[in-house]
């Protein structure tokens, strides 16, 4: 199955999750602090990675950043706070799921199947499609379908996956009202196991890559959300 990389100060918790994990046939490796699963991370290959936020040495958001520079391992996130601020900043340093602690162990082997099924698409070979760009606003923002390239005046955007993701569905499905049911069955799969506040939260997050072109997301109350433009 996939060889996980456990990352927790507690060491009931890497236990209990190795036990589950173990059980429905992952290689677990475990890791003490962020130090060390940066270590690891530069040494090993890993199919995903389980952190939590608040370990000594190194906490996971600043590990986060520090692996995203060597690989792009799907991080599911692990914290005893569930405040939308620390969701937000896992999103930003590139995590691709979080669990609130206390946690079902089979819930979160779920979400690890989840994460994988949705990376395992994503890496699928696409069909070669010609090159289709889009600008609106006279060129103020341009998007580079083909290549997922988007450009605010000017400007290359750097954006997470995800909010690549989010940001192509709606401009591809602009000017039409979008359900919240829609946008995360369509973006993050039927199999999406985390709640409709992780779309909030990457309505935000994405709002602030487009800067001044924010207002083309309207928020659609009781329905969800619309991208409007030409």
């Amino acid at each position: 199955m996939y060889h996980i990389l456990v990352v927790d100060d507690e060491s009931r918790i890497r236990s209990i999750i190795k036990k589950y994990a173990e059980f429905e046939g992952h290689e677990v490796t475990e890791a003490g602090d962020g130090m060390e699963a940066v270590r690891l991370c530069r040494n090993e290959t890993f199919d995903l990675i389980i952190m939590d936020i608040m370990m000594p040495e190194l906490d996971g958001f600043s590990a986060c950043r520090e692996i995203r520079k060597i690989t792009q391992t799907p991080i599911i996130m692990l914290s005893a706070r569930g405040e939308e601020y620390d969701k937000i900043n896992g999103f930003e340093v590139g995590i691709d799921d979080y669990v609130v602690k206390p946690f079902s162990p089979k819930e979160l082997m779920l979400r690890v199947d989840a994460v994988m099924k949705r990376v395992n698409r994503a890496t699928q070979a696409p069909v070669r499609e010609p090159n289709h760009v889009i600008e609106m606003d006279g060129g103020g923002l341009k998007a580079d379908v083909t290549a997922r390239i988007v450009y605010v005046n000017g400007e290359r955007v750097d954006m997470s996956p995800k909010e690549y993701d989010l940001f192509f569905y709606m401009l591809a499905n602009r000017n039409i009202a979008l359900s919240r049911e829609k946008l995360i069955s369509e973006v993050w799969g039927y199999d999406f196991y985390g709640d409709a506040r992780t779309l909030d939260t990457h309505i935000k997050l994405l709002r602030k890559s487009l800067g001044p072109y924010a207002g083309y997301i309207v928020t659609l109350r009781g329905v969800g959300y619309r991208f409007e433009g030409i």
